[in-house]
């Protein structure tokens, strides 16, 4: 039991370390346990909710919702090191740019930002940001908990139900390696951080948030599987991004 649980706080540091810069102390990583880390990504995406609604909540003591919105979408960038932003422009240059699916695939490779991914890019932030000011104060920590959770989840059932098409890259362990158990975790975290929201919002939003969320996945995921036949580590950036503003837009439509 005790190897278990080591083995375990091993795997969710990883998953820590590959979603953040979060210092993490000596060498974790190997094949087999980047296999199992996409059970803890909603995990992970919990303790950055909760870093970027303290970033908000600290914000809004000085300054107006809008500032605060900015300052929690800038402590999020740092604290991920836009890890799934750059996937989301590289996924907008290749689906925007790409007239072939090798052409397509071939963009999303370079790590140069094209007219596409900026423009993507800026538009997914100013939407996140403004969303996040218009919402009430109150329940913004706790939204943003829910958002980061779900959509790692929602990146999680890609992984789960959709197929990786490239050779080589991070996610490739990943989608060897998701079980039943796992993909129950990951959607069982992702789940119970959007019911959360009930404390602070009505239930009217609480779906709405849950059909944003959906609405988010589901348009992504068929962009980029009707185009390229599968996925790759950038969609996952993308549809979780894409996830992530589908539950806040959802949670104020109802509002």
């Amino acid at each position: 039991m005790k190897a278990r649980l080591a083995s375990e706080a091993a795997t969710f540091l990883l998953a820590v370390q590959l979603l953040t810069r979060l210092p993490i102390p000596g060498r974790i990583g190997h094949s087999r346990r980047l296999a199992a880390t996409p059970r803890w990504l909603p995990a992970v995406g919990v303790l950055i909710g909760a870093l970027t609604g303290l970033a908000f909540w600290l914000a809004s003591l000085v300054w107006p919702p809008a500032l605060a919105a900015l300052a929690s979408t800038a402590a999020g960038l740092l604290l991920t090191g836009a890890f799934h932003e750059d996937g989301f422009a590289d996924a907008c240059d290749g689906l925007g740019g790409g007239a072939t699916r090798a052409r397509a695939l071939e963009i999303m490779r370079d790590s140069r930002l094209g007219t596409y991914g900026a423009a993507g890019l800026g538009l997914m932030l100013a939407a996140k940001i403004l969303a996040l000011a218009a919402l009430p104060a109150a329940a913004v920590p706790l939204l943003l908990v829910a958002g980061h959770a779900a959509s790692r989840a929602s990146a999680v059932a890609v992984i789960a139900t959709s197929v990786y098409i490239r050779d080589q890259g991070a996610a490739r362990p990943m989608a060897r390696g998701l079980r039943p158990r796992g993909l129950a975790l990951a959607l069982g975290t992702g789940g119970l951080a959007l019911l959360a929201t009930a404390i602070v919002l009505p239930p009217a939003a609480v779906v709405g948030a849950l059909l944003g969320l959906v609405s988010g996945h589901v348009v992504m995921r068929a962009r980029f599987e009707r185009r390229l036949g599968g996925y790759t580590g950038d969609c996952l950036g993308a549809v979780q991004q894409t996830s992530e503003i589908g539950l806040y837009l959802g949670a104020l439509a109802c509002l």
